[in-house]
């Protein structure tokens, strides 16, 4: 079926006081249409298939079905979530945990590759009520039998589709035959392809069915084309960039060599830039993500399959650099921007060979784009366009025992900066990483390596771009 529900109050939802009191202190206090439309038929224990676009709330809208049905003094897993991507997990879990806070001790724990499984598995011999992660490593523990789902009741598979683009139907079915029988399955997805019937009629019983054409509202993101020659693709990136002026800008093409061109040429016209490709080993993705996310970096390079599963708040623009074969693809790239209340250039390159990728653009979309010419586009200031940020590495993190407070403290205690002056702060296992405005990041390393932060001395340095 298709719904299209009107705005709605979480308070109409059968939920505790306590969470409901929790949304209001995350400021949550009006549904979006996919939560209106799905948060009924999951919290009355019905099996889900659930399709909207790619950031429209679906995160929440599932992780509150699971924690309705969640015993916290029960440590055992009762709830899994997999994901195509260990970024999307991770992102998983972090609004998890902010939609946990409700319930005291709520564990949640991420399992992807990547990452050594000693540590994951000594987590689960401590126990854990959720687990998140990929098909691949959710299997390893299970075949070692670190990881047991006896207690089991709700299994969710987010954005099926891209599991399902990546090969991973037979994991799926492997994981999912060992959970047991008499469990809820919620299936989310921004598109329906033919994999998500079979999943359905496989995995699932009886399942209600929400599904939610929407568009992307024009009026938030603006599209532009410009048509352009082989010869003039890379510069012209430069020159959009000049143009607008985003602070945040992904920048996709087809291939990894385009990727590679495309990062030799923004860095040599002066701006920061960092690419994301599937050549970079876990480490090196995970703090290219985390650099652009805090705003230290303005322009990632990236393949789609790369960005897969990555959700980012502040996003001005989208560069397509070169023109998706895929419309759906084209959708769901500029959909990245223009997020919530906030506006968004989605802005594209095409050469003539490029055309009919265009006109079947055109066709999904029901209308033409927008062509303007390149000779428009000038330099609207002539400082270089710096981002606003930049990334101090603490070389310590949560195996420390690092708290994102503690790092904060050590910055606006005996180092005297102001709050507004730092940014994120992540801890990973073994580092952290804090955001700093770019005008104190040298004073605010060097006081950072004089001070201490926890009681102790640490190793401080300014991540390179």
């Amino acid at each position: 079926m298709t719904n299209k529900p009107t705005a709605m109050p979480f308070s109409e939802l059968a939920l505790a006081p306590a969470t409901l009191a929790n949304l209001d202190r995350l400021g949550y206090a009006v549904m979006t249409p996919i939560q209106a439309a799905s948060l009924p038929i999951a919290l009355a224990g019905h099996d889900l298939i659930a399709q909207a676009k790619t950031g429209s709330g679906k995160t929440a809208a599932f992780s509150l079905a699971l924690l309705a049905r969640l015993d916290a003094r029960r440590f055992d897993v009762q709830a899994m979530v997999l994901c195509p991507t260990r970024e999307l997990a991770d992102q998983v879990t972090q609004e998890i945990r902010r939609l946990a806070r409700a319930e005291e001790n709520v564990k949640v724990l991420t399992l992807c590759g990547g990452t050594p499984m000693a540590p994951q598995t000594a987590s689960l011999g401590h126990g854990a009520h959720i687990v998140v992660g990929t098909p691949g490593r959710i299997m390893d523990h299970l075949t070692r039998g670190s990881l047991t789902l006896s207690a089991l009741n709700t299994l969710v598979l987010d954005e099926a589709d891209r599991m399902l683009d990546m090969g991973f139907y037979d994991d799926i079915a492997t994981v999912a035959s060992q959970c047991p029988k008499e469990r809820q399955t919620l299936l989310f997805s921004a598109t329906y392809p033919e994999g998500i019937a079979k999943l359905s009629q496989r995995f699932l019983r009886s399942p209600k069915e929400v599904r939610l054409e929407e568009r992307h509202d024009d009026s938030k993101i603006r599209q532009r084309f410009y048509e352009v020659t082989e010869d003039e693709r890379l510069h012209a990136v430069g020159m959009l960039l000049n143009h607008y002026r985003p602070v945040s800008t992904i920048a996709f093409c087809n291939t990894k060599q385009q990727c590679r061109d495309l990062l030799d040429v923004l860095r040599a016209q002066g701006f920061h830039a960092l690419a994301l490709h599937g050549e970079l080993d876990q480490r090196d993705r995970d703090q290219v993500l985390i650099q652009f996310a805090n705003r230290s970096c303005s322009v990632l390079v990236a393949t789609d399959v790369a960005a897969r599963g990555l959700d980012f708040t502040q996003l001005e623009a989208v560069i397509n650099v070169d023109v998706t074969p895929d419309p759906e693809v084209h959708v769901h790239r500029i959909g990245r921007t223009g997020r919530a209340d906030q506006d968004g250039w989605a802005l594209s390159l095409a050469s003539m060979n490029e055309m009919g990728r265009v006109g079947a653009i055109e066709h999904a979309q029901k209308r033409e784009v927008e062509w303007h010419p390149l000779a428009e586009l000038t330099v609207a200031d002539n400082k270089p366009l710096l981002p606003p940020m930049e990334t101090l590495q603490i070389l310590g993190g949560r195996k420390e025992k690092i708290r994102p407070g503690d790092v904060l403290g050590a910055l606006t205690g005996e180092a005297g900066f102001s709050g507004a002056q730092i940014g994120k702060i992540n801890v990973t296992e073994y580092s952290t990483y804090v955001a700093v405005e770019r005008g104190i990041a040298r004073d605010a390393l060097r006081k950072l390596s004089a001070g201490k932060v926890k009681g102790k001395k640490v190793k401080v340095r300014l991540m390179d771009e």
